[in-house]
């Protein structure tokens, strides 16, 4: 991977939450109510690093700092990252996809962490710095936890929200992933089963090596700006090829000519033909972000990064 070439850049476009400010705004007496919904930070845990080493409920295998990075591959031990770069079509036609192929020592290797080392709603930075701040080799966002109040959430061992809404996804400390019905269960429940982390967006796009029926009529919320992810778009996925082995790949778009983007059904046949049984759908859009040896290697779609409420990320 050419980590020196040069990157394409077009206008900031203004984000699908922001436009939604402006038609509630517009309406005269939603504006208070928007602006604290949407732009105030509600600071809940203020020292996420201290809460964790309080609460966790797994030990992390330790990792001694002795990884290293030649080329596009960072290896420490058994675990290793390999990023490579992926173009598809012509013209107006064109992907560009990025793929990280992660083997994982231990589970425990894939960490989350939080903007600001805080938890809350509306605590946002760059998927860059979050994972500067944590010693990460390699990084993507994640579920942009902070948009909403729902969903059950555990990072790193830890129950942070505990609302069952959606379709989640649950990485166990045996390496094992699965996807899973947030309202039929709790975050205790699966704390005990040995979940260590979760993530709540979706949907499910592939499931037992097959396209999920229905996935291009799939609205994740129903709050301002988040109705639909549908169409050709950007997106962030995570696919499971076998214990402790796992695949992400971020897709850029909105730029004719470099990646239209892609829609559901196409993420998902991306996912399956990188060898995935089971994949899932992060959140996309401008916050897809892939981050690797201290530099973001794909071309967000606003133009520079958008700030993120959490990554998944592998120290180096």
């Amino acid at each position: 991977m050419d980590k020196h070439r040069t990157r394409r850049r077009h206008p900031v476009r203004n984000s699908l939450i922001a436009a939604g400010l402006v038609v509630v705004l517009a309406g005269g007496g939603g504006a208070v109510w928007a602006a604290e919904r949407f732009l105030v930070e509600h600071v809940e845990i203020a020292d996420v690093s201290e809460y964790e080493a309080e609460n966790s409920t797994t030990t992390p295998t330790a990792t001694e700092a002795s990884g290293s990075v030649s080329g596009s591959t960072y290896t420490n031990g058994s675990t290793s990252v390999t990023v490579s770069t992926v173009t598809t079509g012509s013209g107006d036609d064109t992907v560009t996809y990025y793929v990280a192929d992660v083997l994982l020592g231990d589970a425990t290797d894939l960490r989350s962490a939080f903007a600001k080392d805080q938890f809350g709603q509306n605590i946002t930075e760059t998927t860059s710095a979050i994972a500067g701040d944590n010693g990460a080799v390699f990084a993507i966002n994640g579920d942009y936890y902070g948009f909403r109040d729902t969903g059950i959430e555990i990072r790193n061992g830890v129950l942070y929200r505990d609302e069952g809404a959606r379709e989640g996804l649950a990485f166990y400390t045996d390496g094992t992933v699965r996807v899973y019905d947030e309202t039929t269960t709790t975050g205790a429940d699966l704390l005990a089963a040995g979940v260590w982390n979760t993530l709540s967006f979706g949907p499910a796009i592939v499931e037992n090596g097959q396209i999920v029926d229905g996935i291009e009529d799939v609205e994740v919320d129903t709050n301002v700006g988040n109705h639909s992810i549908q169409g050709e778009q950007p997106r962030t996925l995570v696919g499971v090829i076998d214990e402790n082995h796992l695949v992400f790949v971020v897709v850029d778009g909105r730029d004719p000519g470099y990646s239209r983007g892609v829609t559901m059904t196409e993420a998902a046949q991306i996912m399956i033909d990188l060898g995935a049984t089971t994949a899932y759908n992060l959140d996309g859009g401008g916050s897809s972000t892939m981050y690797f040896d201290g530099e973001v290697v794909n071309q967000p779609s606003n133009g520079g990064e958008r700030g993120t409420s959490d990554i998944l990320y592998v120290a180096g």
